[in-house]
C-alpha cells in the first residue's frame, strides 16, 4: 500500500516550508518513524518521519523547493524492503542538515566525506577535518582539473621539429600589472561562490530591519565588576553540580538580576500594540543562542518562578538542541525581553538590537581584567560592559538608566537576590 508523506502543520502563522535534504533515496528502505526530510521553517528546521515501515518509493519535493502545509512531498511503499533496498540504505550514509550546510559553503560532496557519527551520520566536523586534509577533492580541486595549468614543459623536446612553422608563435602575452587596491580577476583562486538566502537568514533579515524601521531605538550602556559572582562559581561550583548537575554559569545570575529590574521598569516588559501600550505581568525572557542555520531565541517561560539549577539547565538543554536544529517552533515563539551574549564570541562592546515587539534587549560582553578605582585605589577588577538598547517611544532614557543601574546592583551583590526573594 502507498502512503503519502505530507507537509505537516509547524505553526500557526506558518503556511510555507523549504525542502532542506532528503535523509533517503529513492528506493531506500525506512523504519517506521523514521526521519526522511528535513524541512526549513522561518524560524527553525523539522524532520518528517515515514509514517510506515517499507520503502521510499518516490520524492515529489526537491531539496530547495517550498510546499505549503498539506503538500504532498512524497510517497512511502509499505511493506518488508528487497534486499537490494536494504543494501542501498547501508551503503548511503546520512548527512545531517549543519553538516550539508558547511559542504555547500566549501564547495564539498558530502559523498566523498568519511563518516563519524552514529549510524554512519556525516557530521558537521567530518566536513570541516575533510576539508583541511591536503589533496581532499573539494572545489579547488574541481576548478583546477577544468583549467589545467598551461606553463611549458620542465624539459625541451630531444629532437626540433623538421620543418620549422611558417609562422613562429607569439610571444606570451604578460598581463600588465593590476593598479594598486583594484581585483586581480585574472588570478584563477579568485573565484566566486552564491548560495541562495536561507529561510531562516531572510526571516533574521528582515525583523531586524522591521526593528530599526519600526522601533525608536537607542542604547544606554554600563559596566559591572564580576569579581563577586565569579567568586560565588569558584566556591560553590563543584557542590552545584552534584546537586545539580549542571555548570553555574553566567545566565542565571542576568535572568534573576532582568527580572527583578522589570518588575521596577515594567515598560521594558511591554510592548507597543497599535495605539495602545501592553504591559505583560509574566516574565518570559529569551535567550540567544547559537544554532546549526543561525541565531535562535528560545524562551524561558515564568523565569521568575525557577531557580538558578533551572535556568541553568534550561539554557544548556536550548544550546544542544539549538546546534542539532531540534528546537521546538513553540519554544521560540512570544517573550516579553531578550538576553544576548555576544561575549562568548569575544564581543567587547556593541550595540544589540531588540527583537520585534519586545521593548528591550540586553546585551552581555566579554569579561576582562581592567584597572579601575575602589576606595581611592586603582585595583585589577573582573569587568563587564553591558548594553541596553530599548525602544524609546514606550521606554525614556530615565527608565532605562534605572533598569540598567538595577541589573549592575544585582549581579554585583547576588545575595540582594536572595534578600528581596
Amino acid at each position: 500500500m502507498m502512503h503519502e508523506l505530507k507537509v505537516p502543520a509547524v505553526g500557526e502563522s506558518i503556511t510555507e516550508v523549504q525542502v532542506l535534504q532528503w535523509l533517503k533515496g529513492e528506493g531506500d528502505a525506512v523504519a517506521v518513524d523514521e526521519p526522511l526530510v528535513v524541512l526549513e521553517t522561518d524560524k527553525a528546521t523539522v524532520e518528517v518521519p515515514s509514517p510506515v515501515a517499507g520503502v521510499l518509493a518516490k520524492i515529489g519535493v526537491q531539496p530547495g523547493e517550498t510546499a505549503r502545509i498539506g503538500d504532498v512531498l512524497g510517497l512511502v511503499q509499505a511493506g518488508a524492503p528487497r534486499p537490494a533496498d536494504r543494501a542501498g540504505a547501508s551503503d548511503t550514509p546520512r548527512v545531517m542538515p549543519a553538516a550539508r550546510r558547511v559542504a555547500a559553503e566549501q564547495g564539498v560532496d558530502p559523498a566523498a566525506v568519511v563518516p563519524t557519527g552514529p549510524g554512519g551520520r556525516v557530521l558537521k566536523e567530518d566536513v570541516l577535518r575533510a576539508t583541511t586534509e591536503p589533496a581532499f577533492p573539494g572545489k579547488n580541486a574541481t576548478d583546477a582539473q577544468a583549467h589545467p595549468p598551461t606553463h611549458p614543459p620542465a624539459h625541451p623536446p630531444a629532437h626540433p621539429p623538421a620543418h620549422p612553422p611558417a609562422h613562429p608563435p607569439a610571444p606570451p602575452v604578460t598581463p600588465p600589472p593590476s593598479a594598486p587596491g583594484a581585483p586581480d580577476v585574472g588570478t584563477p583562486h579568485r573565484t566566486d561562490q552564491t548560495v541562495p538566502m536561507t529561510r531562516i537568514r531572510k526571516v533574521i533579515a528582515a525583523r531586524l530591519v522591521e526593528a530599526q524601521q519600526q522601533a525608536a531605538l537607542l542604547t544606554t550602556f554600563n559596566e559591572i565588576d564580576m569579581g563577586a559572582w565569579m567568586d560565588l562559581r569558584r566556591r560553590r561550583q563543584d557542590a552545584f553540580m552534584t546537586r545539580h548537575g549542571v555548570k553555574l554559569g553566567l545566565t542565571s545570575i542576568f535572568v534573576k538580576a532582568v527580572v527583578e529590574a522589570l518588575r521596577e521598569v515594567p515598560q521594558l516588559n511591554a510592548e507597543v500594540r497599535g495605539d495602545d501600550i501592553v504591559y505583560h505581568r509574566y516574565f518570559d525572557i529569551g535567550v540567544a543562542v547559537g544554532g546549526g542555520r543561525g541565531l535562535v531565541v528560545p524562551v524561558i517561560r515564568d523565569a521568575d518562578r525557577l531557580s538558578f539549577a533551572d535556568i541553568e539547565g534550561a539554557v544548556a538543554d536550548f544550546g544542544t538542541r539549538a546546534r542539532d536544529n531540534r528546537i521546538d517552533l513553540a519554544e521560540l515563539a512570544g517573550g516579553t525581553f531578550t538576553i544576548t551574549n555576544g561575549g562568548v564570541y569575544g564581543s567587547l562592546l556593541s550595540t544589540p538590537i531588540v527583537n520585534p515587539p519586545q521593548s528591550g534587549v540586553l546585551g552581555l560582553h566579554a569579561i576582562q581584567d581592567r584597572p579601575v578605582a575602589r576606595d581611592g585605589q586603582v585595583v585589577i577588577r573582573p569587568m563587564m560592559y553591558v548594553a541596553l538598547t530599548y525602544d524609546h517611544r514606550i521606554v525614556d532614557g530615565r527608565e532605562a538608566v534605572t533598569f540598567l543601574k538595577r541589573v549592575k546592583d544585582l549581579v554585583e551583590d547576588p545575595a540582594l537576590l536572595l534578600l528581596e526573594a
